[in-house]
């Protein structure tokens, strides 16, 4: 038997009537398709006996394109439409395939995306988000182990200065006082002078993320310095870097409550989200029972 040949000679031809009818008729993305007389739904292409028609563009956004980019979207369509089909013809010539295991894994993939979306909707409607401090610390404490950093985090003060800043000296002094005590006078320095700063006492942070584009981030002994220095000072052509390091934790450690604290709401959102969807499934099952709505056969 003579292997049939996909139609669409001629190519340009056909594209460009359907680029035109794509352009000049406006359509909304994932618009069902309705039942056109094949009359008024013409071929615009064909791979054996599988036809791309107009009506098929209907699911095609081109709504307040230009009529350029909705050519290109329109011819992007038509040239990914074909190499599927010729990827499918290619398969069934090449491959002996079970057309009931198929059907029966669309039907399994069809009932799957059923449930998910009634899950889904039936959880944005009851599942309660709000998590207690509670609850979270609770959770904290029977699986800190499971939150092993992997970085080194800090509780820090950091300023960037100019070099020739005439508060430097003042700065430094001021840093090297305990937590707490002159902090207006440093936050003072810090907005009328620095160039970056950072002075959020009670945030811990990665230190990566404080040291980046500054000398320190290059510096090979930067967990020596954090375990043995207070201040650390470093400089480059034109600016002077203050870190006072106010409490720290090393990798393998266990971080602070308040590290992981988005974390830990995550995970107890999600548990709330498997437990909600158990009892859903149990109150269907249970409703169903009482309802003889199901057979188990021996």
């Amino acid at each position: 038997m003579r292997n049939k040949s996909f139609t669409i000679s001629p190519l340009k031809s056909r594209v460009a009537l359907l680029l035109l009818i794509a352009i000049t008729t406006s359509c909304d993305l994932f618009k069902f398709k309705t039942e056109n007389d094949l009359e008024d739904d013409p071929i615009m292409v064909s791979v054996d006996q599988q036809y791309l028609r107009r009506s098929d563009l209907d699911l095609v956004n081109t709504k307040g394109l230009s009529p350029v980019d909705s050519a290109n979207i329109i011819n992007r369509y038509i040239q990914s439409w074909i190499k599927k089909q010729l990827m499918i013809k290619e398969a069934a010539k090449t491959m002996a395939f079970d057309e009931a295991e198929i059907n029966r894994k669309l039907l399994d993939y069809k009932y799957t995306l059923m449930v998910y979306e009634f899950e889904k909707a039936y959880l944005e409607k009851n599942l309660d988000k709000e998590i207690s401090n509670v609850a979270i610390e609770e959770y904290y404490e029977e699986n800190k182990k499971n939150f092993s950093l992997k970085e080194i985090i800090v509780r820090t003060n950091f300023l960037k200065m100019e070099k020739n800043n005439n508060q430097n000296r003042n700065l430094e002094r001021l840093l090297r006082l305990p937590e707490g005590q002159q902090k207006d006078a440093i936050n003072n320095i810090a907005l009328q002078q620095a160039i970056n700063y950072f002075l959020e006492d009670s945030t811990w942070v990665r230190i990566d993320d404080i040291v980046v584009n500054t000398p320190l981030a290059t510096n090979p002994n930067l967990v020596s310095l954090i375990r043995n220095e207070k201040l650390i000072l470093v400089e480059d052509d034109r600016y002077k870097y203050y870190f006072r390091i106010l409490d720290y934790k090393l990798q393998d450690q266990i971080p602070p409550l308040d590290f992981v604290k988005d974390e830990v709401i995550k995970i107890l959102l999600n548990k709330k989200r498997v437990q909600l969807v158990e009892e859903l499934q149990k109150e269907i099952y249970n409703r169903a029972l009482e309802n003889n709505e199901f057979k188990i056969y021996d």
